[in-house]
């Protein structure tokens, strides 16, 4: 028996373990997929504040009936304090964070843009050691690894993007659809007001980093992922719609046909708003919210992959050096990431009598929570729930 239940005993403690690294992979190929068919749909003449709201549309239509279904016995009462939270993340992420972006990618350029995004693991370690989410000791390796490795991330992003080099031959597929591809996606230049749009990506980069920063201590006080994403999306619904009626004066932006514009909606929808919210929030609870976006430069990798394969681009050598740094950074980050224990509280809830390590505090809410009936279910709820 013991010989028998002991493989697969190490088969299921591995994939628990790859879990959260697999979930933040595969949002990565989402968010890909998602920037090329938001683009094709702006190019057809969608409003980016109408396809803010109607992807939060198709997100609550998605997540509400497993939210009502699923966590009816385990949703915590709704409460002012929670309430007021869950406004303010139906405004950082759905509102800002998407409007700002797609604003200064149109002030400055398609390009840029991606770039900026890049910023956001910065911003939001930096974010977390103020709140006291992470800790920073110089004389830990794993906590000068995850500084380091911001950095490295950070840079390789602005290589990639910011230089390109020589084109690499044995990669190109065709070059004239590159050019073609280039003119239609980045700015004119009697649109790039450069500062200003740097000003709205730093912005976007910010309220991203806000969101999860934000989502972590919301879910402490409200633990259930589902429901709060259900929430997440009729908030941002109805302040989106308050913005779009305010900067849309003409009803027709509203109308989409069988067209890019239908497809933009739902498949950001379902993939970019309705799962990545319930996975994020659930990779957020158990490994922090630095640990989600430190897989966030994947993104370009991705889609300059899928550019020179499926669209033809050419592959230039600054994109190849700088995936080569995201790599090794992301894999720093996260190595000193995995480091840190699970299950440990945070700086703010340390147990100085148990010398417990520090983690955030969510999950030392959710353990303070499930030992009172017993130990068996501490692990279980952060890994299981991850698809």
């Amino acid at each position: 028996m013991g010989d028998h239940s002991s493989p697969l005993g190490t088969f299921s403690k591995v994939m628990n373990k790859m879990k959260p690294y697999l979930a933040m992979v595969s949002l990565q190929f989402g968010y890909s997929g998602m920037y090329i068919i938001s683009m094709v749909s702006f190019k057809h003449g969608m409003s980016h504040y109408v396809l803010s709201v109607y992807r939060h549309v198709v997100a609550l239509v998605l997540i509400a009936p497993f939210a009502l279904v699923l966590e009816r016995k385990i949703r915590p009462k709704m409460t002012l304090p929670v309430f007021l939270r869950l406004l303010a993340l139906g405004f950082l992420e759905p509102v800002l964070d998407q409007n700002l972006y797609n604003m200064g990618m149109k002030a400055t350029s398609a390009t840029f843009g991606a770039a900026m995004v890049n910023v956001l693991p910065a911003i939001t370690f930096v974010m977390a050691l103020i709140f006291r989410l992470e800790k920073v000791n110089v004389r830990k390796f794993q906590s000068l690894a995850k500084v380091i490795g911001t950095g490295i991330t950070v840079t390789g992003a602005m290589v990639m993007t910011l230089y390109k080099g020589p084109i690499l031959e044995f990669l190109r597929v065709n070059g004239h659809h590159h050019n073609s591809h280039d003119e239609s996606t980045i700015s004119t230049p009697s649109e790039q007001h450069w500062v200003t749009g740097t000003i709205m990506l730093i912005a976007s980069c910010g309220g991203w980093a806000g969101f999860f920063i934000l989502q972590s201590f919301t879910l402490k006080m409200y633990p259930a992922e589902l429901s709060l994403t259900a929430w997440i999306c009729l908030l941002g619904i109805l302040e989106g719609g308050v913005v779009t009626l305010a900067m849309e004066r003409k009803m027709s932006v509203w109308v989409i046909g069988w067209d890019s514009r239908l497809l933009a909606a739902v498949y950001s929808g379902v993939v970019c708003s309705g799962m990545a919210y319930y996975v994020q929030g659930m990779v957020n609870r158990e490994r922090g919210p630095v640990f989600v976006t430190s897989f966030s430069p994947l993104c370009m990798i991705i889609t300059a992959a899928l550019g020179a394969i499926v669209l033809a681009e050419q592959v230039h050598l600054g994109s190849v050096v700088g995936a080569i740094l995201i790599v090794m950074g992301l894999y720093t980050v996260v190595w000193g990431k995995s480091k840190d224990p699970v299950g440990s509280t945070s700086p703010l809830l340390v147990d100085e009598k148990s010398g417990a390590h520090d983690q955030l505090p969510i999950t030392a809410a959710k353990v303070t929570a499930t030992t009172t009936n017993g130990t068996t279910e501490m692990s279980k709820i952060p890994t299981s729930q991850i698809p």
